[in-house]
């Protein structure tokens, strides 16, 4: 295809250009949206749990009562990661 000819079928199927940019846009938000989010709770429960087992090395007689606080802590860390997962949906399907 020359180059009078892509331009020709710019002119003529600009819409179409123009939703393949949306859609485009679309899934490199959600791209982000979940690649960026991800990062956050992976390191909070990674710190989480290295700080748990610091802990638990210390003072093996409360590790009950650790693993219940460390296991509460990553639930509310990963919410965060949910949150970006939501987002990332949203800008998958709901939009038109």
């Amino acid at each position: 295809m020359d180059l009078a000819t892509m331009l020709q079928n710019l002119a003529t199927e600009g819409g179409s250009i123009g939703w393949g940019l949306y859609y485009l846009g679309k899934l490199l938000g959600a791209g982000v949206a979940m690649g960026i989010g991800a990062i956050g709770p992976g390191v909070g429960e990674g710190n989480i749990g290295a700080h748990a087992m610091d802990a638990m090395a210390r003072q093996p007689e409360m590790s009950g009562n650790l693993t219940t606080r460390m296991l509460l802590a990553m639930a509310v860390t990963e919410s965060t990661g949910l949150y970006s997962l939501v987002v990332a949906l949203i800008l998958l399907f709901v939009l038109p």
